[in-house]
């Protein structure tokens, strides 16, 4: 520890771990970074740049230094080879040390040996682990006071930390700092950063950790208020190698848009709201968001079927059922304009009826009152039957419409009264 004697010049640290007693008033001129910084630097001359000799060093001394208290600068050394002032310059009259982050040579492999140094360091002191992010995070803040070459290890460094876990996502917050958004800083560095990330891991991975700490939905946000479009995102960054990046943030635009639709549609139900003002606000939203309309005839059943309180007895279930989607039959026609639509309906129908016990017996009465309606017709039906239902509950379903099916393929107009065959 670097202490001091009682009026007495300060001594320079020693590496024995001697301590010396002090009294209250002279705390204060005990923290003194200068002299942990100088320790650090030469040892670091010696080392060169072996980074496993630089590791063992580090190792070595943090039972001598006091790194608990001196994190910020054993950080700033290590990334940039010296104390950093505020801004994010080196100042002149300081000691610096080309074995730095900054200092090394632009490429993943060196980077990818440096994140080796951090995380050896920070397994073995674990308490280093709070000073590093919140290093990581000031580091950030000060992008546009390093160079651009400074500024792509940084990204590449940070990328390969939060690959391995050494960093949480949540350090991204700095990135939307007002200036480095304004600059085009916070949108070029992230280019770096991910690229280096989703070399590590995956995309899937990414959004995982940026779906913890509720980044996921927040990535356009590099840009400025004016750009920020999933159309400006997803070219810049298709541009930059980042196709993936593009169509992840394109896909979770979709999901809320999905979302935000599903929300306003039951609140449209509940309070009953004319069909046609419905239908006519579904239809603004699938072309703004270019939401398909297999999705939304999905999104208009689960809608309408979550809008009821079921009876919880089988045999009322079914009546309750079919005086309900009676009711709500024009919506669902209105979105089931192709055959596609028409068998993603009749696949969400078979799913609903296998989880809700309640309903197994209803599939049939729902298909075939559907039919009536004209919301499904025969074609999509006959699909379903011979091949693309659904695992869930099949032998169930397809007996029950096993008669129904045999009907439609021999029904000629006017030789069958419906009702009475399929009831």
């Amino acid at each position: 520890r670097v202490s001091f004697m009682n009026n007495q010049k300060p001594q320079k640290p020693t590496l024995s771990g001697q301590r010396f007693k002090t009294r209250k008033r002279d705390e204060k001129e005990r923290f003194d970074p200068t002299q942990f910084q100088d320790c650090i630097i030469q040892g670091l001359t010696e080392t060169g740049t072996d980074l496993e000799a630089v590791a063992k060093f580090l190792d070595a001394s943090g039972a001598k230094l006091d790194y608990r208290r001196y994190a910020e600068t054993l950080f700033d050394i290590l990334v940039a080879g010296g104390m950093l002032a505020p801004g994010g310059t080196l100042a002149d009259d300081m000691t610096r040390t080309n074995v730095c982050v900054f200092a090394a040579q632009e490429d993943l492999e060196t980077m990818q040996a440096f994140a080796q140094v951090f995380n050896k360091l920070i397994r073995r002191y674990k308490y280093l682990e709070k000073g590093f992010e919140d290093e990581v995070k000031k580091l950030l803040l000060f992008l546009k006071g390093f160079s651009e070459s400074e500024r792509n290890k940084l990204a590449m460094l940070t990328g390969i930390l939060l690959a391995n876990g050494t960093l949480n996502a949540s350090i991204l917050n700095s990135l939307y700092n007002e200036n480095l958004v304004k600059e085009g800083v916070s949108a070029a560095f992230a280019v770096k950063l991910f690229k280096s990330w989703i070399n590590e891991k995956d995309i899937n991975a990414v959004a995982v950790s940026l779906r913890k700490v509720n980044m996921d939905n927040r990535l356009m946000e590099l840009f400025p208020a004016n750009k920020q479009s999933v159309e400006h995102f997803s070219k810049y960054f298709t541009e930059a190698g980042l196709k993936e990046l593009s169509e992840y943030v394109r896909n979770q635009q979709s999901i809320g848009a999905r979302k935000e639709l599903q929300k306003e549609l039951q609140e449209q139900m509940s309070r009953g709201d004319p069909f046609k003002d419905i239908i006519l606000y579904v239809k603004e939203e699938m072309k703004k968001n270019n939401i398909s309309e297999q999705t939304v005839v999905a999104i208009i059943w689960s809608s309408v079927m979550s809008t009821v309180e079921w009876n919880k007895k089988e045999e009322l279930v079914a009546e309750q059922a079919i005086k309900h989607l009676k009711q709500y039959s024009p919506l669902l026609a209105a979105f089931t304009t192709q055959g596609q639509s028409e068998l993603t309906l009749l696949l969400k129908i078979q799913e609903y009826c296998y989880d809700n016990i309640h309903f197994m017996k209803a599939f049939q009465k729902i298909v075939v009152l559907f039919y009536k309606a004209e919301v499904l017709s025969e074609e999509p039906i006959l699909k379903w039957y011979k091949d693309a239902h659904l695992a869930k509950g099949k032998s169930v379903f397809l007996e029950q419409m096993k008669k129904f099916v045999e009907w439609l393929k021999n029904a000629e107009e006017g030789n069958w009264h419906l009702g009475s065959q399929v009831g």
